[in-house]
């Protein structure tokens, strides 16, 4: 099972460099493009930010791009929602989010949910791939609903043939001592801990933080994967942020007696490596404030 892991496109209506001097669109282009070679691949995952701004636009385009990529190869791409997303405009143009090959909205299970949460369930090369709905309207945290979490054990108490993927938007792991990771990650990790133990989750997929970080969460490897739009660079001076540019991506590959192997990916830009934008710790501070509990 070999996965193509993105997050973080962050596209927004209109085309062009954003207000750090990102051109979105280029940068799912590139990262894309230099992906094409990669043989093997089973699906394309997804995991949220895929609007900045929430327009049908962004939405539209990042289905062209990515669906044209997935659809290629003949394997489906599979996308949730992230803090930036809206969830009327991606049900609007990505349904689910579970997408074949053909561009069908076409999940084996969905939740029903009254307020709209993104959750779903897609079967591949014996994987059970499950999406799950962090978005908090309004703010940057995250959280997995008790809805989801009801849902979540019934699909968990059939185990699938080779085991379940979980791909959400915001990790229930952090890197020590960073704040602004520990205010606007997943607040209810240990929850999500509790309807997984024993089960035969064998992988979360998440995005949010724009870099690459691996925990464990219940015994259960979590790996974050680096932004599609930005990468922030931890190097900065603690309490700041700095983000730097170039499109980055991840290749997973499951199953073997060293499975899972991830493997970052980064796309020949020019731009890569050059600042983006630095927050220092007071402005830090403000985003914590407004965005976080």
């Amino acid at each position: 099972m070999r996965i193509l892991h993105l997050s973080d496109t962050h596209l927004s209506r209109l085309p062009g460099p954003d207000g750090e001097g990102v051109d979105t669109r280029d940068s799912l282009r590139r990262i894309l493009d230099d992906c094409g070679e990669l043989p093997g691949l089973d699906a394309v995952v997804v995991t949220g930010d895929i609007a900045d701004d929430g327009s049908r636009e962004a939405y539209e385009d990042v289905r062209k791009a990515v669906l044209t990529f997935a659809g290629d190869r003949g394997i489906p791409a599979l996308l949730t929602t992230g803090n930036h997303d809206e969830r009327a405009a991606f049900t609007a143009v990505l349904g689910s989010g579970h997408l074949d090959a053909d561009g069908r909205d076409r999940p084996e299970q969905r939740l029903d949910d009254a307020v709209g949460e993104r959750a779903a369930v897609t079967t591949v090369a014996g994987y059970r791939i499950v999406t799950l709905d962090s978005l908090v309207p309004g703010k940057g945290y995250g959280l997995i609903s008790a809805a989801q979490l009801a849902w979540l054990r019934q699909i968990l108490a059939s185990p699938a043939p080779h085991g379940t993927i979980l791909a959400f938007h915001h990790p229930p792991v952090v890197v020590p001592g960073v704040a602004v990771q520990d205010a606007l990650g997943l607040r209810n990790g240990d929850q999500l801990a509790a309807a997984i133990g024993g089960s035969d989750v064998r992988l979360i997929l998440c995005g949010h933080f724009h870099l690459q970080l691996f925990g464990m969460l219940a015994g259960v490897p979590v790996w974050v994967t680096p932004g599609v739009v930005t990468r922030i660079d931890l190097t900065a001076t603690p309490g700041t942020e700095r983000a730097v540019k170039g499109a980055s991506a991840t290749l997973i590959d499951l199953g073997g007696p060293h499975s899972p192997i991830f493997h970052t990916l980064h796309a020949r830009d020019p731009q890569a490596g050059r600042t983006a934008y630095e927050i220092d710790a007071s402005e830090l501070s403000s985003v914590i404030a407004e965005l976080g509990l």
